[in-house]
């Protein structure tokens, strides 16, 4: 039985499907062009993973083929295939539209082709899919697990940033609502993982370029910082390793406690000066390079933005979740390794 694994080129997805394949799983995953999808056959170089390309999760019918080829291999569907930028002012057709369309078309493809093979299906959304963009910064704010966007289909033409997390929040939505609409069709159980910013190193050191994944980009952007510019010691958040991330992936179809859960996945709050002060900690190297060492006064004395409480998820998944020391150390070596 196979994994497939929508979206296969993606920073977590590349980590979810090494994850598969160490664990000896057959791996179908989709890429949207040919020349991705060969890329990534030759990183991996893995019989035990093949691809299939579908070139626009906006098209309801997009993953349709997959499933009429497959259906009597697929036993999970990991759908982490969804768009994850700001540089837009298109919002509906780049971010809501294929957002919505490829989590609804994978499942009507699985209610089509496989109704009673498919077992379990992971769902990647997002902390945006909880978090209320347009509150402003207040530390008494939190959210766990049971909280959602207030962001709607019209809010989310606002900007960019409402734009994203309404189509996380939507996508999400319209999957449990097909579940609950077709549960007397469909066999499978679903879950989903919520990751807030998810940082780490690329699976392999040739993904690293001048500019990083949007999350990634966080740290790569201190590392191009000059000693001049301001680090930034506002809290952006709170962050992830994305090896955390795609570990989450497997509980989430693998294991029974998380069936219909939401794995809000979140370790500790960051700023752009906390991750300054690692490097400067780490690699001498940088020393009159980046931004200097400084107290980071604001995360120290807890002026953060909101507070993420995953309690539940931390002790329903029950192993301890990568420093931001760690991972922004793996970061920087690979970045570091690549250019030097």
């Amino acid at each position: 039985m196979s994994v497939l694994v929508s979206g296969a080129t993606g920073f977590i997805a590349q980590h979810v499907v090494d994850c598969l394949l160490k664990e000896n799983y057959k791996v179908i995953g989709t890429a949207r062009s040919q020349e991705k999808a060969d890329d990534l056959k030759k990183q991996f170089n893995n019989s035990n993973l093949s691809m299939e390309v579908v070139p626009d999760i906006s098209d309801l019918s997009a993953f349709d083929h997959v499933f009429q080829k497959h259906a009597k291999d697929i036993k999970f569907v990991l759908h982490t295939a969804s768009p994850f930028y700001f540089n837009t002012t298109d919002y509906e057709k780049d971010l809501l539209i294929p957002a919505k369309n490829g989590t609804v078309g994978i499942l009507e493809s699985i209610k089509k082709y496989a109704p009673q093979t498919v077992e379990r299906v992971v769902i990647t959304s997002s902390f945006a899919a909880i978090f209320d963009a347009e509150l402003p910064a207040n530390k008494n704010t939190i959210y766990t697990e049971k909280d959602w966007s207030p962001a709607t289909w019209e809010t989310s033409q606002k900007n960019a940033v409402i734009a994203y997390c309404g189509s996380k929040k939507i996508a999400e939505k319209a999957a449990w609502d097909f579940l609950d609409r077709n549960k007397n069709i469909v066999k499978f159980k679903l879950s989903i993982v919520n990751p807030v910013y998810v940082f780490g190193p690329q699976v392999s050191s040739s993904k690293v370029t001048n500019t990083l994944n949007t999350s990634c980009e966080v740290i790569n952007a201190v590392l191009k910082s000059k000693p001049t510019d301001s680090s930034g010691k506002d809290v952006m958040g709170y962050f992830i390793d994305v090896r955390d991330v795609a570990k989450a992936h497997l509980a989430a179809f693998q294991r029974e406690d998380t069936i219909g859960k939401r794995l809000f996945m979140s370790n500790s709050p960051f700023s752009s000066q906390t991750i300054c002060n690692i490097i400067h900690e780490g690699f001498p190297q940088y020393d009159g390079e980046i931004p200097p060492f400084e107290e980071d006064s604001k995360l120290l004395a807890n002026e953060v933005p909101y507070v993420c409480n995953n309690r539940a998820t931390k002790e329903l998944l029950g192993w301890e979740f990568i420093s931001l020391k760690k991972c922004v150390d793996d970061t920087v070596t690979q970045i570091a390794n690549v250019k030097s």
